[in-house]
């Protein structure tokens, strides 16, 4: 089993045909993805040679959908035009709208956000300014690598990339069901108890590795729902100990004020709830390594 994403989904890129689209596409495709298309007005019509998998490239999401029965899209968007991507996406009803571009204007994320809650909450969005999410061995949208670590029971949720990265590789002898980079702006889509929720429910997942920094206070409201609703056992890890108070740290979202949204506020509250807690992600690791080994 895996959440969000599997060996079923069919996947387009909007921004296939762009320089960082036309990369992880590659990359994408290498890895197993069924990729179905691209999406670029500019170019409807064309079609695009990938190593031998030639991909047509659609003028709209609806186009793409139809043509293909897509259900995932991967946007490559430069900033300026991410938003009308995504409210593209949104108004196409695809289930699943995975945002990796860094940079979107915080306004132009709310906008878009909010629309796809008018609109019936019909897609699912990650990110943005996220690796994307990938299921190993089924599918990956996004720019995870894929042979960092196999398919296995451990779920994994982290609003870094570069430490979703590090944690896949630590425990790639377990391997994981889905690892889901849900990215650090201060508006995301998906959360950690969205998350959460899901490996709670999935039958194949066994433990979850939660990855959370410094600012705001999701990883507080996490620690609320994982001692309210979450059975399996959760080992986490929050970036930013050293951080100085009042600096954003690499995320946009990554701001403390005060004590509020510290890392050892939020280490505080994960412990409550019954979370182990790694003060490095190698021990982090360690803390999931030894859960696994009992289970």
């Amino acid at each position: 089993m895996a959440i969000f994403l599997n060996e079923n989904s069919k996947v387009i890129v909007q921004g296939m045909t762009g320089a960082e689209g036309t990369k992880h596409t590659k990359r994408m495709l290498a890895s197993g993805t069924n990729i179905v298309g691209g999406v670029n007005p500019r170019k409807a019509g064309t079609k695009v040679d990938f190593d031998g998998h030639v991909l047509p490239v659609f003028g709209t999401v609806k186009e793409a959908m139809e043509a293909t029965g897509a259900d995932v899209t991967v946007i490559f968007v430069p900033p300026a035009f991410a938003k009308a991507a995504a409210i593209e996406a949104i108004d196409a009803e695809i289930p699943l709208a995975v945002v990796i571009t860094e940079g979107i204007p915080v306004h132009d994320t709310a906008y878009f956000w909010a629309h796809a809650v008018a609109t019936g909450n019909k897609t699912r969005i990650i990110g943005p300014n996220c690796p994307g999410i990938i299921s190993p061995g089924k599918s990956n949208a996004g720019i995870i690598p894929a042979d960092i670590a196999g398919s296995g029971k451990i779920g994994l949720v982290s609003k870094s990339g570069t430490l979703t990265y590090q944690m896949m590789y630590e425990l790639r002898d377990f391997g994981f069901s889905t690892a889901i980079g849900i990215g650090g702006d201060p508006i995301i889509g998906t959360t950690h108890i969205d998350a959460l929720q899901a490996f709670q429910d999935d039958p194949e997942t066994s433990a979850i590795v939660m990855i959370g920094e410094i600012g705001g206070d999701a990883e507080e409201r996490a620690a609320a729902y994982i001692k309210e609703n979450v059975t399996k056992p959760v080992v986490g890890y929050v970036a930013g100990f050293t951080a100085p108070e009042g600096k954003t740290m690499g995320h946009a979202g990554a701001i403390v004020s005060g004590s509020a949204g510290t890392a050892q506020a939020k280490k505080e509250a994960l412990e409550a709830a019954g979370v182990k807690v790694g003060k490095t992600p190698s021990e982090t690791a360690a803390l999931m390594r030894e859960i696994m080994q009992g289970l």
